[in-house]
């Protein structure tokens, strides 16, 4: 493989972690959501 030849990534593989990154922007938000209605981090635990 030569240095400038580009690196080819399956497109299931970029699909894949776009999801993972809204997941985890989503779950960003309900810890947020959850923190400033009840003040605690971790709802039902202490």
């Amino acid at each position: 493989m030569n240095k400038n030849e580009p690196k080819i990534v399956e497109k299931e593989k970029i699909v894949a972690e776009k999801l993972n990154g809204r997941f985890a922007m989503l779950g960003f938000i309900a810890l947020i959501g959850a923190y400033l209605t009840t003040g605690q981090i971790i709802p039902g635990f202490i």
